[in-house]
């Protein structure tokens, strides 16, 4: 009898799925199997009903152990999620009420953000860009969605979301100051005064010929969105209100 589960989570349990009466060890289990099969309904945890202890094989309600055999399903069990993970305790699982859905990490190094709507790192407590339900939609490279993603997210200094694993194929795919930049807004994925730095000393190093050295365009600012006026040069130029070089030309 196979007791361990499956690639997701260690569990003593199946689950039968309450949308199509197959059993299966995780909602992941369930979700990637009509992926495959081309069905493409997910499963709500909520409204799951029966489970099978994977000792005795008895069907029962969810509950954190066998009604029959007394075993423990989960070291972890979240009655509102039906969720369990024999990992859970080690992982620092915790259910947030706001978001509605169990979440690693430990509840006291977290905070739930009502706008952006979810729960965020304490350490972007005061820093973050709020956005309004941020975490409420799907990565702009893969289309999955974020919320109840199990892939890391990252959190963009504008505020968007990303997977991590996204985003590091975005920047390796995009050549430029376009692989620095939020696939979404065009702002700044993340401060960069060393950069900006050292495209001064680039520019600086590197002067225009004669006839082009007065030359003077219009640019946008990506990052402020203001608008100036500023000397061409070919290898960027930089916005005179914030010193970044994620300008356009206006």
């Amino acid at each position: 009898m196979d007791t361990g589960g499956c690639r997701h989570y260690r569990r003593k349990c199946r689950i039968v799925a309450p949308c199509c009466g197959d059993v299966f060890w995780c909602r992941h289990c369930h979700n990637e199997k009509q992926i495959t099969t081309g069905n493409g309904h997910e499963i709500d945890r909520t409204m799951i009903k029966e489970v099978i202890c994977q000792v005795c094989c008895a069907t029962q309600p969810p509950g954190r152990q066998c009604s029959t055999c007394g075993v423990v399903f989960g070291a972890y069990f979240c009655p509102d999620c039906n969720f369990w993970d024999d990992d859970g305790v080690q992982k620092q699982v915790f259910h947030c009420q706001r978001c509605g859905i169990c979440r690693m990490g430990g509840r006291e190094n977290y905070f739930h953000c009502d706008t952006c709507g979810s729960c965020y790192p304490n350490e972007i407590r005061d820093s973050h860009t709020c956005v309004e339900n941020a975490m409420h939609q799907n990565c702009p490279v893969c289309m999955q969605d974020l919320f109840q993603s199990t892939i890391q997210v990252t959190i963009l200094q504008c505020g968007h979301t990303i997977h991590q694993d996204c985003l590091r194929e975005l920047q390796v795919s995009c050549a430029g100051l376009q692989s620095l930049r939020c696939p979404l807004c065009n702002v700044s994925l993340y401060k960069y005064e060393d950069l900006w730095a050292e495209m001064d000393r680039q520019v600086a190093e590197t002067p225009m010929p004669v006839e082009y050295q007065d030359v003077q365009i219009g640019i946008i600012c990506n990052d402020c969105q203001q608008g100036s006026m500023v000397r061409f040069h070919v290898l960027g130029h930089k916005c005179p209100r914030c010193n970044s070089y994620n300008t356009r030309r206006a």
